[in-house]
């Protein structure tokens, strides 16, 4: 079983500038997802790639023990391309190189870095155990449900559910999740069919049993921070 884990860092972030390689908790960003890519590779005897177009984040990740040949091309580089093509580019340039065909993809994401060894083990066993599944992604129970208290605007300009039911409480509502964009798994098959989008009919989810959110607004980072600097986590990245 061969897998290629991958870390997709694009420079140019609007948000949080420079997020990728922006010191967090004494350690650029991108350090924790080379970090827990080693663990879990080395269990794994996996391949780890890196996709960037920013000489800088290519530089630091380096300082962390992961070089690469690969520069991403422009057309991937736009805030307009899903991830999911730029995964796959970055897969077949691997196997190319490698003369070797990859069974898993494992995504890091490293503006999502709220993850541990055994999420990912745990993860990866649900995925391999399935016959049918193309992929897997990790989940937080969700703040807020469409089918209790998440509006939307209808037809006729006024708003409603997103989803009806006849729910009166929010805990009798079917249970909804938030993806929290820590990390994918991919079959071989799910590029194969050449599919464009994570969520698909033959998903399986990761239920962290902890706290994990991405970094989109400084805010956010700050909070990051503030967990890490008081070990308020719970766990140990």
């Amino acid at each position: 079983m061969n897998l290629l884990i991958t870390l997709c860092a694009r420079g140019g972030s609007k948000g949080i500038p420079g997020k990728n390689i922006k010191f967090l908790n004494g350690q650029p960003l991108i350090g924790y997802s080379i970090d827990i890519a080693k663990k879990f590779g080395g269990e794994h005897n996996a391949d780890i790639t890196l996709s960037t177009d920013d000489p800088r984040i290519k530089e630091v990740a380096g300082e962390f023990g992961l070089t690469t040949s690969y520069n991403r091309p422009e057309q991937l580089s736009t805030d307009t391309v899903g991830k999911i093509e730029t995964i796959r580019h970055i897969l077949l340039y691997e196997e190319n190189s490698r003369n070797k065909r990859y069974d898993y993809i494992l995504d890091l994401d490293v503006t999502s870095p709220l993850r541990t060894c055994e999420d990912l083990r745990m993860a990866f066993e649900l995925l391999k155990k399935s016959l049918t599944a193309l992929n897997l992604f990790s989940v937080n129970h969700a703040a807020r449900n469409p089918y209790f208290n998440m509006v939307e605007q209808k037809d006729n300009g006024f708003y409603g559910l997103v989803k009806t039911g006849s729910f009166l409480t929010r805990q009798s509502a079917p249970q909804v999740y938030d993806l929290n964009a820590s990390f994918y798994f991919y079959s071989r098959d799910f590029y194969i069919q050449n599919i464009t989008t994570a969520i698909t009919e033959r998903s399986l989810i990761y239920l962290m049993p902890h706290i994990c959110f991405d970094l989109d607004h400084i805010i956010d980072f700050e909070f990051m921070e503030y967990l890490l600097l008081t070990d308020k986590l719970g766990f140990k990245l």
